[in-house]
């Protein structure tokens, strides 16, 4: 019984794969409160976990220390009277808020020698849990314990009021055809990202089946998603830096189909079981792959992948450039199939 607050992590596929973990804990206790501390970012996602009771904004920035705006924000907690906080990041500033907020019990894994600010400590067996996913649900059973071989997926809710009020804005409209999303960007960097090429020949692929194409990203992808439409011949519909978050939760909940890079939208599609091809160049999808069984990922696998930079440190890229479309395409239709 009691509240629980869960420190959050800062990309939003992490924070996706987080509620696999607020599912374990709801099983276990169906009346625990489970709170986040959250980047601002990321709170729009929370909103659409049913296990969450409230979303809390971490003021400092990805990255900034500010021990005063912490140590603020800890005493402000100290009333709410968590039983437990879960920390999902390795971090040593992500310990000091639970500390100054006095939570009794304050779980997580060993880093960056913080673990004077915590009272269960946990040592991370890698080879026992080698999934991001398994990670987090582990900080919420009792340590050593068994993890089950299926974990829960993460399942968010879409809002139709507000999906088609987005369809509205962006002059958008589903009708008859069906619509294939592609998401070419990737927050991490140039080695997570098939080439644009590629994306557009599978536009035009499906174009050509009278499929509507909708390119989805942040406004640092916009110029990714205009070369990309460019390149297919101007047809696909260009939404990169036109949504919020909670806009494209709802937009790719109307999705026949997906497309994407390793990203935090493969991981909102995945939530949202979207039947999807999910690439991977320099990342591992043993690592953190796509919680959903509609999902296919397609790799080549060679010797210097996964590398897990942020760009190619031989330049060639041949771990994405050598991911030819008509394997993507041969994928999807196989997908499609099942």
């Amino acid at each position: 019984m009691g509240a629980v607050l869960i420190i959050a992590p800062s990309w939003v596929g992490d924070m996706v794969m987080a509620q696999s973990l607020f599912k374990v804990l709801k099983a276990q206790d169906p009346d625990c409160a489970i709170d986040v501390l959250a980047p601002g970012w990321t709170l729009a996602l929370l909103e659409r976990m049913p296990e969450v009771r409230d979303g809390i904004e971490m003021p400092p920035g990805h990255g900034q220390l500010q021990l005063m705006t912490r140590r603020r924000l800890g005493i402000s907690l100290r009333a709410s009277g968590y039983r437990q906080v879960i920390l999902l990041p390795n971090s040593f500033k992500s310990a000091l808020v639970p500390y100054w907020a006095r939570i009794p019990k304050r779980t997580g894994f060993v880093g960056e020698m913080r673990q004077w600010l915590l009272t269960d400590v946990r040592k991370l067996d890698r080879q026992r849990l080698p999934k991001t996913v398994q990670r987090f649900v582990a900080l919420g059973l009792p340590d050593g314990a068994e993890l089950r071989d299926a974990l829960p997926e993460p399942a968010l809710l879409t809002d139709n009021e507000n999906g088609h009020a987005a369809l509205q804005r962006l002059g958008l409209a589903t009708g008859q055809q069906s619509v294939l999303a592609l998401c070419p960007g990737a927050e991490f960097g140039p080695a997570k990202k098939w080439p644009e090429a590629y994306y557009a020949e599978v536009a035009r692929s499906w174009q050509g089946k009278g499929w509507q194409v909708w390119l989805f990203g942040s406004a640092n992808d916009a110029a990714v998603c205009d070369r990309i439409n460019a390149l297919a011949g101007g047809e696909c519909e260009n939404l990169a830096g036109q949504t919020r978050l909670e806009d494209a939760i709802d937009l790719l909940g109307m999705a026949n189909f997906v497309v994407t890079n390793d990203s935090g939208l493969m991981h909102v599609a995945a939530a949202l079981q979207r039947p999807m091809v999910a690439i991977y160049g320099s990342s591992d999808p043993g690592f953190t792959p796509p919680l959903a069984e509609t999902a296919q990922i397609e790799r080549l696998g060679l010797d210097c992948s996964p590398c897990f930079k942020r760009e190619c440190p031989l330049g060639h890229l041949n771990c994405l450039n050598n991911l030819l479309p008509e394997r993507v395409i041969a994928s999807m239709e196989e997908v499609m199939k099942r």
